[in-house]
């Protein structure tokens, strides 16, 4: 390994539904050195799930089985930090970043715009305040922000776009946020290397939508202009059940 690192990504929809579903499994084959987790939908203390050789940071909502992210990781950080320094956003359980030696990685769920698009002005400042975020942190070294990112940016990313337009995911606004953060040095890794690529990450649990494969590409590893050279190889591993989100992997050279 040495000169090779791995990342992992992967709403579970509910850390233990999940572990119940050959989480553990899953974990332990796809074998990375950062592993990523959105959704965990779980207080301290309801689910004790250590593995040899990681150390696992957690951030939880103040509500009850709601949201929640989570960073197992084989490489010890200089330091961590829960949410992104705005009180409005922070007690949601939305972030975790580790700042290693020469990236911060940031493990993110972003909020869902709602049925109705309830939640959309909400959304949006989040959006702005999620990105200034990133900025803070690209002036001093690399960053790889994974997760659950609740859009598809362009119509190749979901299964059926015009009947979709303007539902929570794929409004014109969401899509322009990521335009915007795209546009501020970041780089969507897996559309990188697959420009014309078509692979979902996300399937509603209604109509089947899994077994048709009729998805959404919502779950990213977007990689700072100072690390973007150093990506190696993306995958979508839609193939791993346990959740209605499939695992999203990154390797950057060391």
């Amino acid at each position: 390994m040495g000169d090779r690192l791995k990342f992992v990504s992967w709403n579970v929809n509910g850390l233990r539904a999940c572990n119940g579903k050959g989480f553990q499994d899953v974990f332990r084959g796809l074998d990375a050195d950062f592993f990523c987790l959105q959704e965990t939908k779980m207080q301290e203390g309801q689910l004790d799930l250590a593995f040899e050789g990681y150390e696992s940071y957690w951030n939880y909502a103040e509500k009850k089985g709601y949201s929640g992210t989570a960073i197992y990781t084989r490489k010890h950080p200089l330091s961590v930090s829960y949410g992104i320094g705005v009180d409005e956003h922070d007690h949601e359980g939305r972030t975790v970043t580790l700042e290693m030696e020469d990236f911060y990685l940031v493990c993110v769920y972003v909020p869902n715009s709602q049925d109705g698009l309830r939640r959309l002005d909400y959304r949006m400042r989040w959006e702005d305040d999620f990105r200034a975020y990133l900025a803070s942190l690209a002036e001093r070294k690399g960053v790889i922000v994974c997760g659950d990112m609740n859009v598809a940016h362009e119509e190749i990313d979901l299964k059926n776009p015009a009947t979709n337009h303007m539902n929570a995911g794929f409004t014109d606004e969401e899509r322009g946020k990521m335009s915007l953060l795209l546009g501020s040095g970041f780089t969507d890794s897996w559309r990188m290397q697959h420009p014309d690529g078509v692979k979902y990450s996300w399937w509603s649990y209604r109509m089947k939508a899994r077994e048709r494969n009729v998805g959404w590409r919502i779950d990213y590893f977007l990689v700072s202009e100072a690390l973007r050279d150093r990506i190696e190889s993306t995958e979508i591993h839609d193939n791993i059940p346990g959740s209605d989100h499939c695992p999203v992997e990154l390797v950057i050279r060391g």
